[in-house]
């Protein structure tokens, strides 16, 4: 029987809905949906359409389920607060010009005393929602209870469906950075070689700089797929995924300091050799060889540190130590031909040994030992961390276990 072939818009349609951010359209949806129905049967009739049910859902159903439950209960106090502020003032006041301003300020100071952080301005917005409906007063305590439905749905939810980990989409934000270095690494080397104009080296440098908007994007993306994996019970080694994912993302940004400072060096050469070639064929040659060494060294390491560890990491892993091997190779070879360079012309030595010193510094924080030593330590400061916040689980949990070993011990 002839295979039948899918449709490719059916294709993409599905991949667009296991994506992580179609995913949680789909769950914010549902969950504002279900809190109203519920609403809808809990409330006596008659009643308004119970909307701040499905409102307090979309709020409390995060992006992660970390974030749900940390910032679930702040949104939920947030609205509520508000409730009772538009109950107090419609009972007082009608709706009015300077009663909305009231309302709004007073919201906004009582926001900031009860603690719900930066959901301050959804006090004033739930107040105006509720002071907007007819005969608020009657119905202030049903909007409370609407809030506390769709909190409840919104919190539920979570549990009972987990939010999507976002660990496939930092790690493509991590190995797009690593790609963007490894070119620039590589467009350096193609460009080294002859006379180096100021103007090239200059956007070349530019560039480097630019890096730095880069990688705040990066650590977004980190930032939400490190909170998709807390309290995720779909992944069994969140903790591991997330120290894997900082500590490269610290070693590329590190790295792409080391870059912008190289870039620094090229451009004060070429602007102190604009009537000569920047280094002699044979140094440019090398150089070019180890820049394209490092390009790999870089892009080995991002792919290393965002391939799951079961599939092919021994593989990147493998690449990153070629390439290191190779560009010490080089590297070696070039601080050799440099160093008779400068004895034959000894103008602008500094910048010769400070663009040796930058290259042997992304080769270090690119070493896979110094790599294992840092993911360690960082481990062990994260089970340190995790121990001194909860002493009294750990009481109880020895506790515990003594008494389990007691009970082993009776029966025998």
């Amino acid at each position: 029987m002839p295979a039948v072939s899918t449709p490719e818009p059916v294709v993409k349609l599905v991949q667009r809905t296991t994506e992580p951010a179609a995913a949680q359209t789909l769950r914010s949806t549902a969950a504002a949906v279900i809190a109203f129905a519920v609403a809808q049967t809990v409330l006596p009739a008659p009643h308004p359409a119970p909307l701040t049910a499905p409102l307090t859902a979309l709020l409390v159903v995060q992006v992660t389920l970390y974030a749900t439950l940390t910032t679930g209960i702040r949104r939920v106090n947030a609205v509520v607060v508000g409730v009772l502020i538009a109950s107090g003032f419609s009972s007082l006041v009608g709706l009015s010009w300077w009663s909305l301003g009231l309302t709004i300020f007073t919201s906004l100071l009582i926001g900031r005393l009860v603690r719900v952080n930066e959901f301050v301005p959804e006090v004033a917005i739930s107040a105006m929602l509720v002071l907007g409906v007819s005969q608020v007063a009657d119905t202030a305590w049903e909007r409370v209870l609407e809030t506390l439905i769709g909190a409840g749905v919104g919190l539920l939810f979570n549990l009972l469906l987990a939010p999507p980990v976002w660990v496939e989409s930092a790690g493509a934000s991590i190995g797009g950075l690593g790609e963007r270095m490894g070119k620039m690494l590589r467009a350096l080397g193609e460009e080294i070689g002859g006379t180096h104009p100021v103007r090239e080296a200059a956007a070349r440098l530019h560039e480097a700089r630019r890096l730095d908007h880069d990688i705040v994007e990066v650590d977004a993306s980190l930032r939400q797929a490190e909170e998709s994996l807390m309290l995720n019970p779909r992944v069994k080694q969140g903790l591991l995924y997330r120290v894997v994912l900082r500590t490269g993302l610290d070693t590329l940004e590190i790295c792409a300091v080391v870059l912008r400072v190289l870039t620094r060096t090229l451009t004060d050469l070429a602007k102190a050799r604009t009537e000569e070639t920047l280094f002699p064929e044979d140094v440019a040659r090398d150089l070019r060889e180890l820049f394209g060494h490092m390009s790999d060294a870089v892009e080995g390491f991002a792919m290393m540190i965002t391939t799951p560890m079961a599939e092919s990491g021994e593989e990147a892993e493998e690449r990153l130590a070629e390439a290191l091997a190779r560009s010490r190779v080089t590297r070696d070879r070039v601080a050799d031909l440099l160093l008779e360079d400068v004895q034959e012309h000894p103008r602008q030595w500094q910048l010769h040994g400070a663009l040796l010193a930058e290259i042997d510094r992304i080769l270090d924080e690119l070493d896979i030992d110094k790599r294992t030593e840092r993911l360690a330590e960082e481990l062990d400061r994260r089970s340190a961390q995790a121990h001194e916040r909860r002493p009294r689980l750990r009481e109880v949990s020895r506790r515990l276990r003594g008494a389990t070993r007691t009970r082993l011990r009776a029966g025998e």
